[in-house]
């Protein structure tokens, strides 16, 4: 992945990465708030020798004594010193050794010791038990026999004071690192849930499945099932004008041969096909042309349910030839637009939609109207939108954002295109309002709404 990739991910997962840095950043919260507070005392020792009377010895001292700090510094760990430490400090020797740490710095005779408790006093009490004990027993170790004095001299140069904070935990120290992981965390989790999403949700998801036109980007609208017709209901609003904006891109789909017939179809249920057939067919009456709506969608109808029309009789009467096409096409208000409902659902609609007589009612229906647009069943729950695509000039996939993924989307398409069907593009729908696709509105105004907007101006300078 480049880097460009990274910032789209970031941008469309940008909730499970603040998710995973508030779980971190909660987990280190709750994490110092229940720790011990720890307080540490610390003190210092200078290692030197005695007796040296010229620079020989002395150079001789100091590579003496460096190489003595290292053993000095696990001596103060063992029993010989901690044990009489727990005594004078009145503390208990089990668990003394993991409180207590000797280190040395590199190059120096000095050795830094630090006594960590969870009481301060006792920390401190316990330093200048160490500083006390340890000086003795190197003297004592260090003393050839026969001899009172020792070659090496240990100086306490730093005694212990009382700590007046605590050492650990540290909820600042702790929280800049809960981001820091939280961010990585989120990040990785992020490229993880991107790689194994197989869902279609944008334009970008489309281009990685098939190279057919993308004809348009539909907002989501909650509503939608409450008022169906948009382009009707609400002719101003964003989503009536990316229905225009479909009825125009597809005006420039293979202009050489320009479809008139046309199947609109999805790969399952529930991508909002008939809802979009409606709208399309709606819109390209209001420019003028004459459309022909058939909805043939005989095993779950709805087009003439969101058009509140009358649905007794239709398709199914006129393919069997109980009915003439031409009186069962009803128009719809005084539009150019008329309608042909689904009438009685068949047993066998797969069988009457590929039928001799379907495609005679398509050739009829296209000399008499500029365009015949048909809503079709899902195609992978059923195959009577694939038989439809061998009868007309060509199909709209309508992809539900969020619902199918790539692999469906894929099979779709190759179903149409496998029975030598032509697919005019597709159709992203059910998009969310601020997602990919979607640049916002740009609103009518009305000759009123200026005027009142004048006159507020106007007020507010007087």
């Amino acid at each position: 992945m480049e880097l460009q990739d990274y910032l789209l991910v970031v941008r469309k997962r940008w909730r499970i990465i603040a998710l995973v840095v508030l779980l971190a950043v909660g987990l280190a919260s709750v994490t110092s708030a229940m720790s011990t507070r720890m307080y540490e005392a610390r003190t210092q020792f200078f290692v030197s020798t005695t007796g040296a009377s010229d620079s020989v010895a002395l150079l001789q001292g100091s590579t003496f004594t460096q190489q003595r700090v290292k053993s000095y510094a696990q001596l103060l760990t063992t029993p010989r010193i901690l044990t009489p430490v727990a005594e004078a400090a009145g503390v208990a020797q089990g668990g003394l050794a993991g409180r207590v740490t000797a280190t040395t710095p590199p190059d120096t005779v000095l050795i830094d010791v630090s006594v960590r408790d969870t009481d301060p006093d006792r920390a401190r009490v316990t330093a200048e038990a160490i500083a006390k004990e340890f000086p003795a027993a190197v003297t004592e170790l260090e003393s050839p026999a026969g001899k009172e004095a020792s070659p090496v001299k240990v100086t306490v140069v730093r005694p212990p004071v009382t700590p007046t904070a605590p050492v650990s935990p540290q909820p600042a120290r702790n929280l800049l690192l809960a981001v820091v992981v939280g961010l990585l965390l989120g990040l990785g989790a992020a490229v993880l849930r991107e790689t194994l999403d197989r869902s279609v949700k944008s334009t970008e998801d489309v281009k990685r499945v098939t190279d057919v036109p993308i004809l348009g980007a539909i907002a989501h609208d909650p509503e939608a099932p409450k008022r169906p017709l948009i382009v009707e209901v609400d002719p101003r609003s964003p989503r009536a004008e990316a229905f225009r904006s479909l009825r125009t891109n597809l005006q420039f789909v293979d202009a050489a041969n320009h479809p008139r017939t046309i199947v609109v179809t999805s790969s399952l249920a529930g991508e909002g096909k008939s809802t979009l057939t409606a709208n399309l067919a709606l819109t390209m009456a209001q420019a003028g042309s004459r459309v022909c709506l058939i909805e043939a969608d005989l095993r779950r109808p709805k087009v003439l349910e969101y058009m509140g029309l009358e649905g007794a009789v239709g398709l199914t009467d006129a393919l069997i030839d109980r009915a003439d096409v031409i009186d069962v096409i009803q128009p719809y208000g005084g539009t150019n637009l008329w309608v042909l409902g689904a009438g009685p659902i068949p047993p066998n609609p797969s069988e009457l939609l590929g039928s001799t007589a379907m495609r005679g009612l398509l050739q009829n229906l296209s000399t008499r109207f500029d365009y015949v647009v048909i809503d079709a069943p899902p195609t992978l729950p059923v195959t009577d939108a694939v038989v439809l695509s061998k009868l007309v000039d060509g199909a709209i996939v309508v992809i539900g954002s969020g619902i199918v993924d790539r692999d469906q989307l894929a099979h779709t398409l190759d179903s149409l295109t496998s029975v030598n069907g032509q697919v005019l593009g597709v159709v992203l729908n059910r998009v969310p309002p601020r997602g990919p696709g979607q640049y916002g509105s740009y609103s009518y105004e009305t000759p009123d709404a200026e005027a009142t907007r004048r006159e507020r101006k106007r007020v507010e300078q007087v």
